[in-house]
């Protein structure tokens, strides 16, 4: 198999990276106009180019969008026209979605959005453990770092987070709308606050508070910001007799027991892949299971968990919460 990774930035090598690691003899082609990277690339043994056109002629039999969310709408409608498969990071922007989505089912070519929280063993734990509870629950999350930790290798206005369409709160909020929407279901927005607490060189606000209420009564307050000097996710649920607690590591789930009256770990993961670069609450075991999902998809056109129908509704709840702080 032939697999072509556009934008060999951070994610475009952990794709690379755990591409191998699933399946050694898959060919990786690379391709990106910084020379820089696709030199660190070729050290590693793959075959690189400067434009996809150049890829393309290679006949890859199956492609990862990794460049910046605003320039994912020409590259993905490159790609399907040329017959080949997408796997796109999040777009974070609805920008074509309708001529992408038309494209892909005229073509019958498979069209697979990322989303790494789905495929996280905890947030699946969570929404297991909520519809076995079956009664009414409210939740608080707060996720947040630090905006130039999130890359310390280069500068944070030189990356797309630092952009004001697809600024890091936003970039949270398509990392972590998706699992809540399918835990409780479509949300409106109730009260939305946004605040700038910091002096980094962004024009876009560093710290939100929200309120939604989703269509199946849960009412839940989430704090996204990119202020917090400590990387973290703290997530509660709870509901009379029920709690449920996550603090973002593979290890920090915990579930109240009734008969001992007190918050009980949980485990659920046998090992766990993690990258020295990255905060404790990153696990590369998502990553791998999304292309894992990726690759089935395009052998044999299992649906993906997540659509680019779907999270046209997770942007617009993005559109409706920022228009709420107006």
């Amino acid at each position: 198999m032939k697999v072509v990774i556009i934008g060999l930035g951070s994610m475009g090598k952990r794709r690379a990276r755990l591409l191998r690691l699933i399946d050694s003899s898959i060919e990786i082609i690379g391709v990106d106009r910084s020379t820089e990277r696709r030199k660190q690339c070729e050290e590693t043994g793959m075959v690189t180019f400067c434009e996809l056109d150049e890829a393309l002629a290679q006949k890859p039999d199956a492609a990862f969008v990794c460049t910046p969310p605003l320039s994912h709408a020409v590259i993905i409608k490159q790609l399907l026209s040329a017959g080949v498969p997408v796997f796109s990071e999040l777009n974070l922007v609805a920008d074509g979605y309708p001529e992408l989505i038309y494209l892909a089912e005229e073509k019958k070519i498979p069209l697979f959005l990322g989303c790494t929280m789905l495929a996280r063993k905890e947030t699946r734990f969570i929404q297991q453990k909520i519809q076995e509870f079956a009664g009414p629950v409210s939740y608080s999350y707060h996720i947040g770092q630090y905006l130039p930790n999130w890359h310390p290798w280069e500068n944070y206005t030189d990356f797309f987070v630092g952009d004001k369409r697809t600024n890091g709160c936003r970039e949270i909020w398509g990392i972590e709308l998706p699992w809540l929407l399918r835990a409780f279901g479509n949300a409106r927005v109730i009260t939305a606050c946004k605040r700038k607490l910091t002096d980094l060189k962004i024009d876009f606000a560093d710290s939100w508070l929200i309120t939604l209420q989703h269509e199946n009564g849960t009412v839940g307050s989430l704090i996204v910001d990119v202020v917090c000097p400590k990387a973290l996710r703290s997530f509660t649920c709870y509901g009379e007799g029920f709690c449920v607690q996550w603090q973002g590591t593979p290890t920090s789930v915990t579930c109240w027991n009734k008969e001992a009256k007190e918050m009980q770990p949980v485990s659920l993961y046998d090992a766990v892949q993690q990258d020295a670069r990255y905060s404790d609450n990153i696990v590369e075991n998502a990553y791998s299971d999304e292309i894992m999902a990726f690759l089935r998809t395009v052998a044999d056109g299992t649906q993906p968990a997540y659509s680019f129908a779907d999270d046209e509704k997770c942007i617009a709840l993005m559109e409706e919460i920022e228009e709420a702080a107006q």
